[in-house]
Order: structure tokens, then C-alpha cells, then sequence
């Protein structure tokens, strides 16, 4: 399949595009709510619990596409005051920590999807199961680590990084 068609496209951000409908069901749920509540004095009692699975939607939909686009906090200063080799070395260490820590995270999450499973956990009103709310989590962290790779192997520097490099 060619890299530049459309489907690829699509297929390469499709995380972008799931975390930005869920950001926009939320602002339209959220907007709803305030008229529900202070106009028409009738509160939504169930829109707390949506509003909390689209914003962990959100957060772990989009963590992949800021590795890609070189968006993650980071803090450069540090490294880059040191010699150039110790750079390198740092690069790779810093690379080791992270996959080392979304590989821990990634356990982690499928033992409590898990735990949400086997004890049939869910929200109070609308009865939404946790399974299902934080089960975008170890998806996120594969694709944070697909991501991770891609912008290694592309050399995707971070906004700062490119900022002082154009100088």
C-alpha cells in the first residue's frame, strides 16, 4: 500500500481522529449540561460519568500521536549540557526507560481491565462498565510504543528541539 494514500492516512491517525470526536462529544455533552442546568433547571445527573470516559478516551487516544509528532513533555536542558557522546548515550537510556515503563504500565493496565471484568464494575448511573472505559488504555500503550519506534526511526524532534536547531 503506498504511505501517501489516503487510507494510510487515515489508518496513521486514526487515533488523532478518535480522541478529537470524543473531544467534541464531550464539548457538545458538556455545553448541554450548562443549558440543561442553568437554563432550563434540569441537570443531566449522568453526564459526569460520560464526561469521565471521554476524557480518559482523549488522553490515552491521543498519547500515540503526541510520540509521533515529538509533543510529550520533555525536559532537554539537562541533556543537552552534556558532551555530544553522552548525548548518545543518554538517547538510548532514556529510550530504554521508556519502553521499559510503558511495558510496565501495559502489564499493569491488563491485570485491572482484568479486575474490572471478573468483578463486573460499573459507573453508578448509567452503568457503563470500567472495562470498557479504561480498556483504551493497553491499546494506547501499543501504540504509544508503535508510535515510540516511528519517531525514533523517523527522527521526529520535538518542537523545542527543532526551535533551537532553526536558529
Amino acid at each position: 500500500m503506498n504511505r501517501k494514500s489516503p487510507v494510510w492516512k487515515i489508518l496513521g491517525n486514526l487515533d488523532v481522529a478518535v480522541a478529537a470526536v470524543t473531544l467534541i462529544v464531550l464539548i457538545i455533552l458538556t455545553f448541554g449540561g450548562v443549558i440543561m442546568r442553568y437554563v432550563i433547571g434540569r441537570p443531566l445527573t449522568w453526564l459526569e460519568e460520560v464526561q469521565l470516559a471521554c476524557m480518559v478516551w482523549i488522553v490515552f487516544a491521543a498519547a500515540g500521536a503526541a510520540f509521533r509528532t515529538g509533543n510529550h513533555v520533555a525536559i532537554e536542558m539537562v541533556v543537552e549540557a552534556f558532551p555530544k557522546k553522552l548525548q548518545k548515550v543518554m538517547d538510548y537510556v532514556i529510550g530504554l526507560v521508556v519502553v521499559l515503563v510503558i511495558g510496565y504500565l501495559f502489564i499493569q493496565s491488563i491485570g485491572f481491565i482484568r479486575l474490572f471484568i471478573s468483578s463486573g464494575r460499573s459507573t453508578s448511573m448509567l452503568g457503563i462498565p470500567y472495562a470498557l472505559i479504561y480498556g483504551i488504555a493497553p491499546v494506547s500503550y501499543i501504540l504509544m510504543l508503535v508510535s515510540y519506534f516511528y519517531s525514533v526511526a523517523t527522527g521526529v524532534k520535538s518542537e523545542a528541539k527543532e526551535a533551537v536547531e532553526g536558529e
